[in-house]
């Protein structure tokens, strides 16, 4: 049964008005939808129910009305207005979207998403979708891409006539200067900011000058623009850091800063050559996003009562590690958020400063003059402080450094690259500090990831089977018996996944958060480094003071439904 008898045996229209209303379709090119829509025979949500029931296939009555910049690029815009198909929600992996449909019956259309699949390597799930909210979502997809055509096409309008825009200096620094350049990257910036975006990423290819957003870690395309505009938005870039645009050899490094409403965000900038013209990074530094809560880090229980505890000390050394962009600075800030105050004489030594905060003094290394951690840190010293911050420990000057300013009754609040926090000792051993030295130096030992959270909307409860239901039971068994308690696994194991929906912008996550695992000092543990610093023994004095892995707490927030499953099996496929 079709649409058309399905709405005759509802006697919602006579056989004689279908007849009709078809000729009236064959003459104006228009589908019957539209028509029974615009001459109001029935409303348009009970149409598309109606729809839904007849073609056995999911409605989605409510879209995002922000385009996903992770699926902008999975269906083109020119599918997107023939087909009346618009990607919903990816995957981590880009492997599964869902896709919305007007007309899923029209053969054409599945024929060309089946074409889209198989070249884009990924498998669609298609729900039906109404005309409203296709054009909803349409105005939103063209409107965003009609701004970044009108002002290129003004660009490109400036850029006409010349024969190329490198190389003369005052050619580059007029066009830099004309308001299409200032205004293109001005849309980058709002679109980045208002995204959610933590970095940009404007790269040369060999056809075009590509720009990618960073959303929860992940790289996604959003602007793709001609390669001869290129020049003229590093330039502009450059100009708004103060860095020299003539220079193109050298890699350079700035920051800026503007209003985006009631909100002022910081832009670290870093330029890179390449064999096909500059790179320009742009970091995002919103305060709102940097300066964060314990709780809104995702620490809790036992490591939330462990780093209170040593942050109230007034000496010793509290180390976090992990791999870039682990959320290892956010950390420390947090950390001086909650010691800042006027009784104390906080000192910073960064590369670069990531957040200005009000009552802390931040200093930025150089290492182009000399001013590199270990003779910052030296002069730290002489500033009468109570707590130093140390960006990162990078080599055994800075880490004898670090260490004698513990011993000498400063806290020390630092970074290292280990995998685990069993790792941070053997690792400060071999960068030079005496095994001795730690147990009185060394306070906390913290390891950290980021995990995307579920949107709380819209994440679906799953039951945990087969393989993961194993997985999620081994580890349950494992955990320390307060924490089994607190979690109370009990059959069926239900675990949520992503989904999508307009609070998220069909992504199914919002936001991340980090996974802990921490190990304290004490004397049990100092008499393991003066005698065994192995990683596998201070592993296992850790698991004595009840430190549950990374891996762990990863479980615990699936079990919890914080995350999913998928995330955490990525994040132990990159290395956890």
């Amino acid at each position: 049964m079709d649409l058309s008898q399905a709405l005759i045996k509802k006697k919602i229209i006579s056989s004689k008005q279908l007849a009709e209303l078809q000729e009236e379709g064959v003459k104006s090119a228009r589908p019957l939808e539209e028509i029974l829509i615009e001459k109001k025979i029935i409303p348009e949500e009970d149409l598309f129910k109606l729809k839904s029931e007849v073609l056995d296939i999911p409605l989605k009555d409510q879209i995002a009305e922000d385009t996903p910049l992770e699926v902008l690029a999975l269906i083109p815009k020119e599918s997107v207005e023939f087909y009346k198909m618009v990607p919903l929600s990816v995957d981590r992996d880009k492997r599964k979207i869902e896709v919305g449909m007007v007309y899923p019956e029209n053969a054409e259309a599945q024929e060309a998403l089946k074409f889209l699949a198989r070249q884009n390597k990924f498998s669609p799930s298609i729900f039906l979708i109404s005309q409203s909210n296709f054009q909803k979502y349409l105005n939103k997809y063209l409107a965003s891409e009609k701004e970044v055509e009108n002002v290129l096409a003004d660009l490109e309008g400036e850029l006409k006539d010349e024969a190329g825009v490198g190389g003369d200096r005052q050619n580059l620094e007029r066009l830099v200067e004309d308001a299409p350049t200032i205004k293109m990257v001005a849309v980058m910036l709002r679109q980045a900011v208002e995204g959610e975006a933590s970095d940009i990423h404007i790269e040369p290819t060999r056809t075009n000058s590509k720009v990618r957003f960073r959303l929860d870690g992940v790289l996604y395309p959003s602007l793709v623009l001609p390669l001869k505009i290129h020049p003229a938005i590093v330039a502009r870039v450059k100009i708004l850091s103060g860095l020299k645009i003539d220079e193109t050899r050298f890699p350079q490094d700035g920051r800026f800063s503007a209003q985006f409403g009631d909100k002022r965000i910081d832009f670290r900038v870093s330029t890179f050559p390449t064999t096909l013209g500059e790179k320009v990074v742009v970091r995002i530094l919103d305060p709102l996003q940097g300066l964060k809560t314990l709780e809104d880090l995702g620490l809790g229980g036992r490591d939330e009562k462990e780093l209170q505890e040593s942050i109230q000390s007034t000496f010793g050394m509290i180390i976090v590690s992990g791999p870039t962009g682990s959320g290892k600075t956010t950390t420390l800030y947090s950390i001086m958020k909650l010691l800042n105050n006027d009784g104390v004489n906080i000192v910073t030594l960064e590369d670069p400063v990531e957040y200005f905060m009000e009552g802390v003094n931040q200093s930025q290394v150089k290492p182009e003059i000399n001013y590199t951690f270990g003779r910052g840190l030296r002069q730290i010293l002489r500033q009468d402080p109570d707590i130093i911050m140390v960006g990162e420990i990078r080599d055994e000057e800075t880490a004898g450094l670090a260490v004698q300013a513990a011993l000498t009754g400063h806290l020390v609040l630092s970074t290292l690259h280990t995998n685990n926090a069993p790792g941070v000792i053997p690792r400060l051993v071999d960068m030079g500090v005496k095994p001795f030295l730690l147990p009185g130096a060394l306070s906390l030992a913290i390891a950290q990831r980021l995990v995307r959270v579920l949107c709380t909307e819209c994440k679906v409860p799953i039951r945990a089977e087969g393989q993961t239901k194993r997985y999620l039971v081994e580890k349950y068994r494992g955990l320390p018996k307060e924490v089994q308690a607190q979690l109370n696994l009990k059959e069926p194991i239900t675990i949520y996944q992503a989904k999508g929906c307009k609070k998220c912008n069909m992504k199914g996550y919002a936001g991340r958060k980090g996974i802990f695992e921490m190990i304290k000092m004490t004397p049990d543990l100092g008499k393991i480094i003066n005698t065994n610093p192995s990683e596998q023994a201070i592993f296992q004095e850790g698991r004595t003071q009840g430190m549950v892995t990374m891996e762990e707490e990863g479980v615990i927030k699936v079990l919890q439904g914080e995350t999913s499953f998928e995330e955490i099996v990525g994040m132990m496929e990159e290395g956890m």
